[in-house]
């Protein structure tokens, strides 16, 4: 085969957002694929991946405005020395693919001077009116803790200048960005596998259940990477306690880790989970309330099939593809009433809306469709055409990216069209988080 030309992605979770795309592309006759991550990276099937670690060193004495940059420094290095390895292996890239939110894109430019550089634009930080400030119930931060939070763009903002275009995977989202940057943002979303998203009869089992879950059951899913208020955590399990009393069948099913993934850990210390429970102590009927902790993705799409009421909630931030995966699995899904949720759910039409800070509209309405399933079953079934008909990746996110390659290397563009193998991917690289890859 002859090589046309290569492709780079840069993410330190490779393949994080570019699963779908990486795998396409390396399908393509003629495109050498390659990857540089960190020691979390996985493999997808037919891209060489180069693999660093960053040595772990003290940031003590770094100005605190500064140690997030030292950091992001740090992992520019070893990305410098990544290269290497892969340009002595004949790596001469025309198109990259980055994601800047650990300070990978920012020897790139230097190191590949004639590339077309397109960054992913997942999240601009402000010290208000977006995800900071917006939950009352934390104190907020003085005049230090609000210049960190501006500074933590500085990767992201240094990768624009340096790149031909952007992406981002939301209209929300790319509306935070600055406007003086807005017009070199081009808004695709990373793109849903709809077609293996199949809604359907199912079984779900654990080791913590008393039994297994399946169809017909009645089972409340709440899924989220961490536990945490930035999901909205501490509003579900609020709820939780009207819902058990008014729905003395439920299992509640609640995914994800302890760990924190976006925002703070309690100021008491230990994690939010904790923090919670102990707040509700004897509310709680511990039978019926089962937290999985994490689940291997294949796992989560059964518990999610089985489901018949799923809560998403969310501060203004980055919205998840848990959200969307359930919505392709034909999911109720009863969501926050905030921007970016907005942007995909349409209150009584593919899905239910209740205020973030409701715990009683959030009770009632979840307890409704745990009584009633029949009278919105609907929804669910305009849920997967919502994601079918704008967030599919064959239908839309591939198209898409295909304009964007046309314009930025006409060539690579041309073996898209003529050279790709359409036949299924035997990539077995399954998401081994359940939320939206973090900055």
């Amino acid at each position: 085969m002859t090589i046309a030309a290569d492709i780079l992605f840069v993410h330190n979770n490779f393949p994080g957002q570019y699963k779908l795309l990486a795998a396409h592309l390396a399908r393509i006759d003629g495109l050498r694929v390659f990857a540089i991550g960190s020691h979390t990276a996985a493999d997808v099937e037919g891209v060489q991946l180069q693999r660093y670690r960053t040595p772990a060193q003290s940031t003590r004495n770094v100005h605190p405005f500064a140690k997030r940059f030292e950091i992001e420094c740090r992992r520019a290095e070893q990305v410098i020395y990544a290269a290497n390895v892969l340009k002595i292996k004949g790596m001469s890239p025309k198109l990259i693919f980055v994601h800047p939110g650990w300070g990978e894109s920012l020897p790139l430019r230097q190191l590949f001077p004639d590339a077309k550089i397109c960054i992913y634009c997942e999240f601009y930080y402000s010290a208000c009116g977006a995800d900071v400030g917006f939950d009352p119930e934390f104190r907020g931060y003085g005049v230090d803790g609000m210049a960190r939070i501006e500074m933590r763009n500085a990767a992201t903002l240094l990768g624009l200048v340096d790149a031909d275009i952007g992406i981002t995977p939301t209209r929300w989202q790319r509306s935070v960005f600055p406007s003086e940057f807005r017009s070199k943002i081009r808004c695709i979303h990373d793109g849903i596998d709809v077609d293996n998203l199949q809604p359907g009869p199912a079984r779900f089992s654990h080791p913590i259940l008393p039994k297994a879950l399946q169809s017909g059951d009645e089972v409340l899913t709440y899924v989220a990477r961490g536990l945490e208020p930035y999901r909205g955590f501490h509003i579900f399990m609020r709820a939780l306690p009207e819902i058990l009393a008014k729905r003395p069948n439920v299992q509640v099913c609640i995914v994800g880790g302890t760990d924190v993934s976006y925002g703070s850990p309690p100021e008491t210390g230990g994690d939010w989970k904790s923090v919670m429970l102990e707040e509700l102590t004897g509310q709680l009927d511990a039978k019926r309330v089962h937290f999985l902790d994490r689940l291997p993705y294949d796992q989560l799409l059964s518990l999610l099939r089985v489901s018949r009421a799923h809560v998403y909630l969310t501060y203004p931030f980055v919205l998840s593809w848990s959200l969307l995966e359930a919505m392709a699995l034909g999911c109720t899904v009863i969501a926050s009433d905030v921007a970016p949720v907005r942007e995909v759910i349409t209150n009584r039409q593919n899905g239910l809306l209740v205020p973030f800070f409701d715990v009683k509209a959030l009770a009632a309405k979840t307890i409704e469709v745990l009584t009633s399933p029949g009278n919105f079953a609907a929804l669910g079934s305009k849920a997967r055409a919502t994601i079918r008909t704008g967030y599919s990746f064959e239908r839309n996110t591939l198209p898409q990216f295909q304009e964007l390659i046309e314009e930025l290397a006409p060539d690579i563009g041309q073996l898209m069209i003529s050279g790709c193998d359409m036949r299924p991917s035997t990539d077995k690289i399954t998401r081994k988080e359940i939320d939206h890859a973090p900055l």
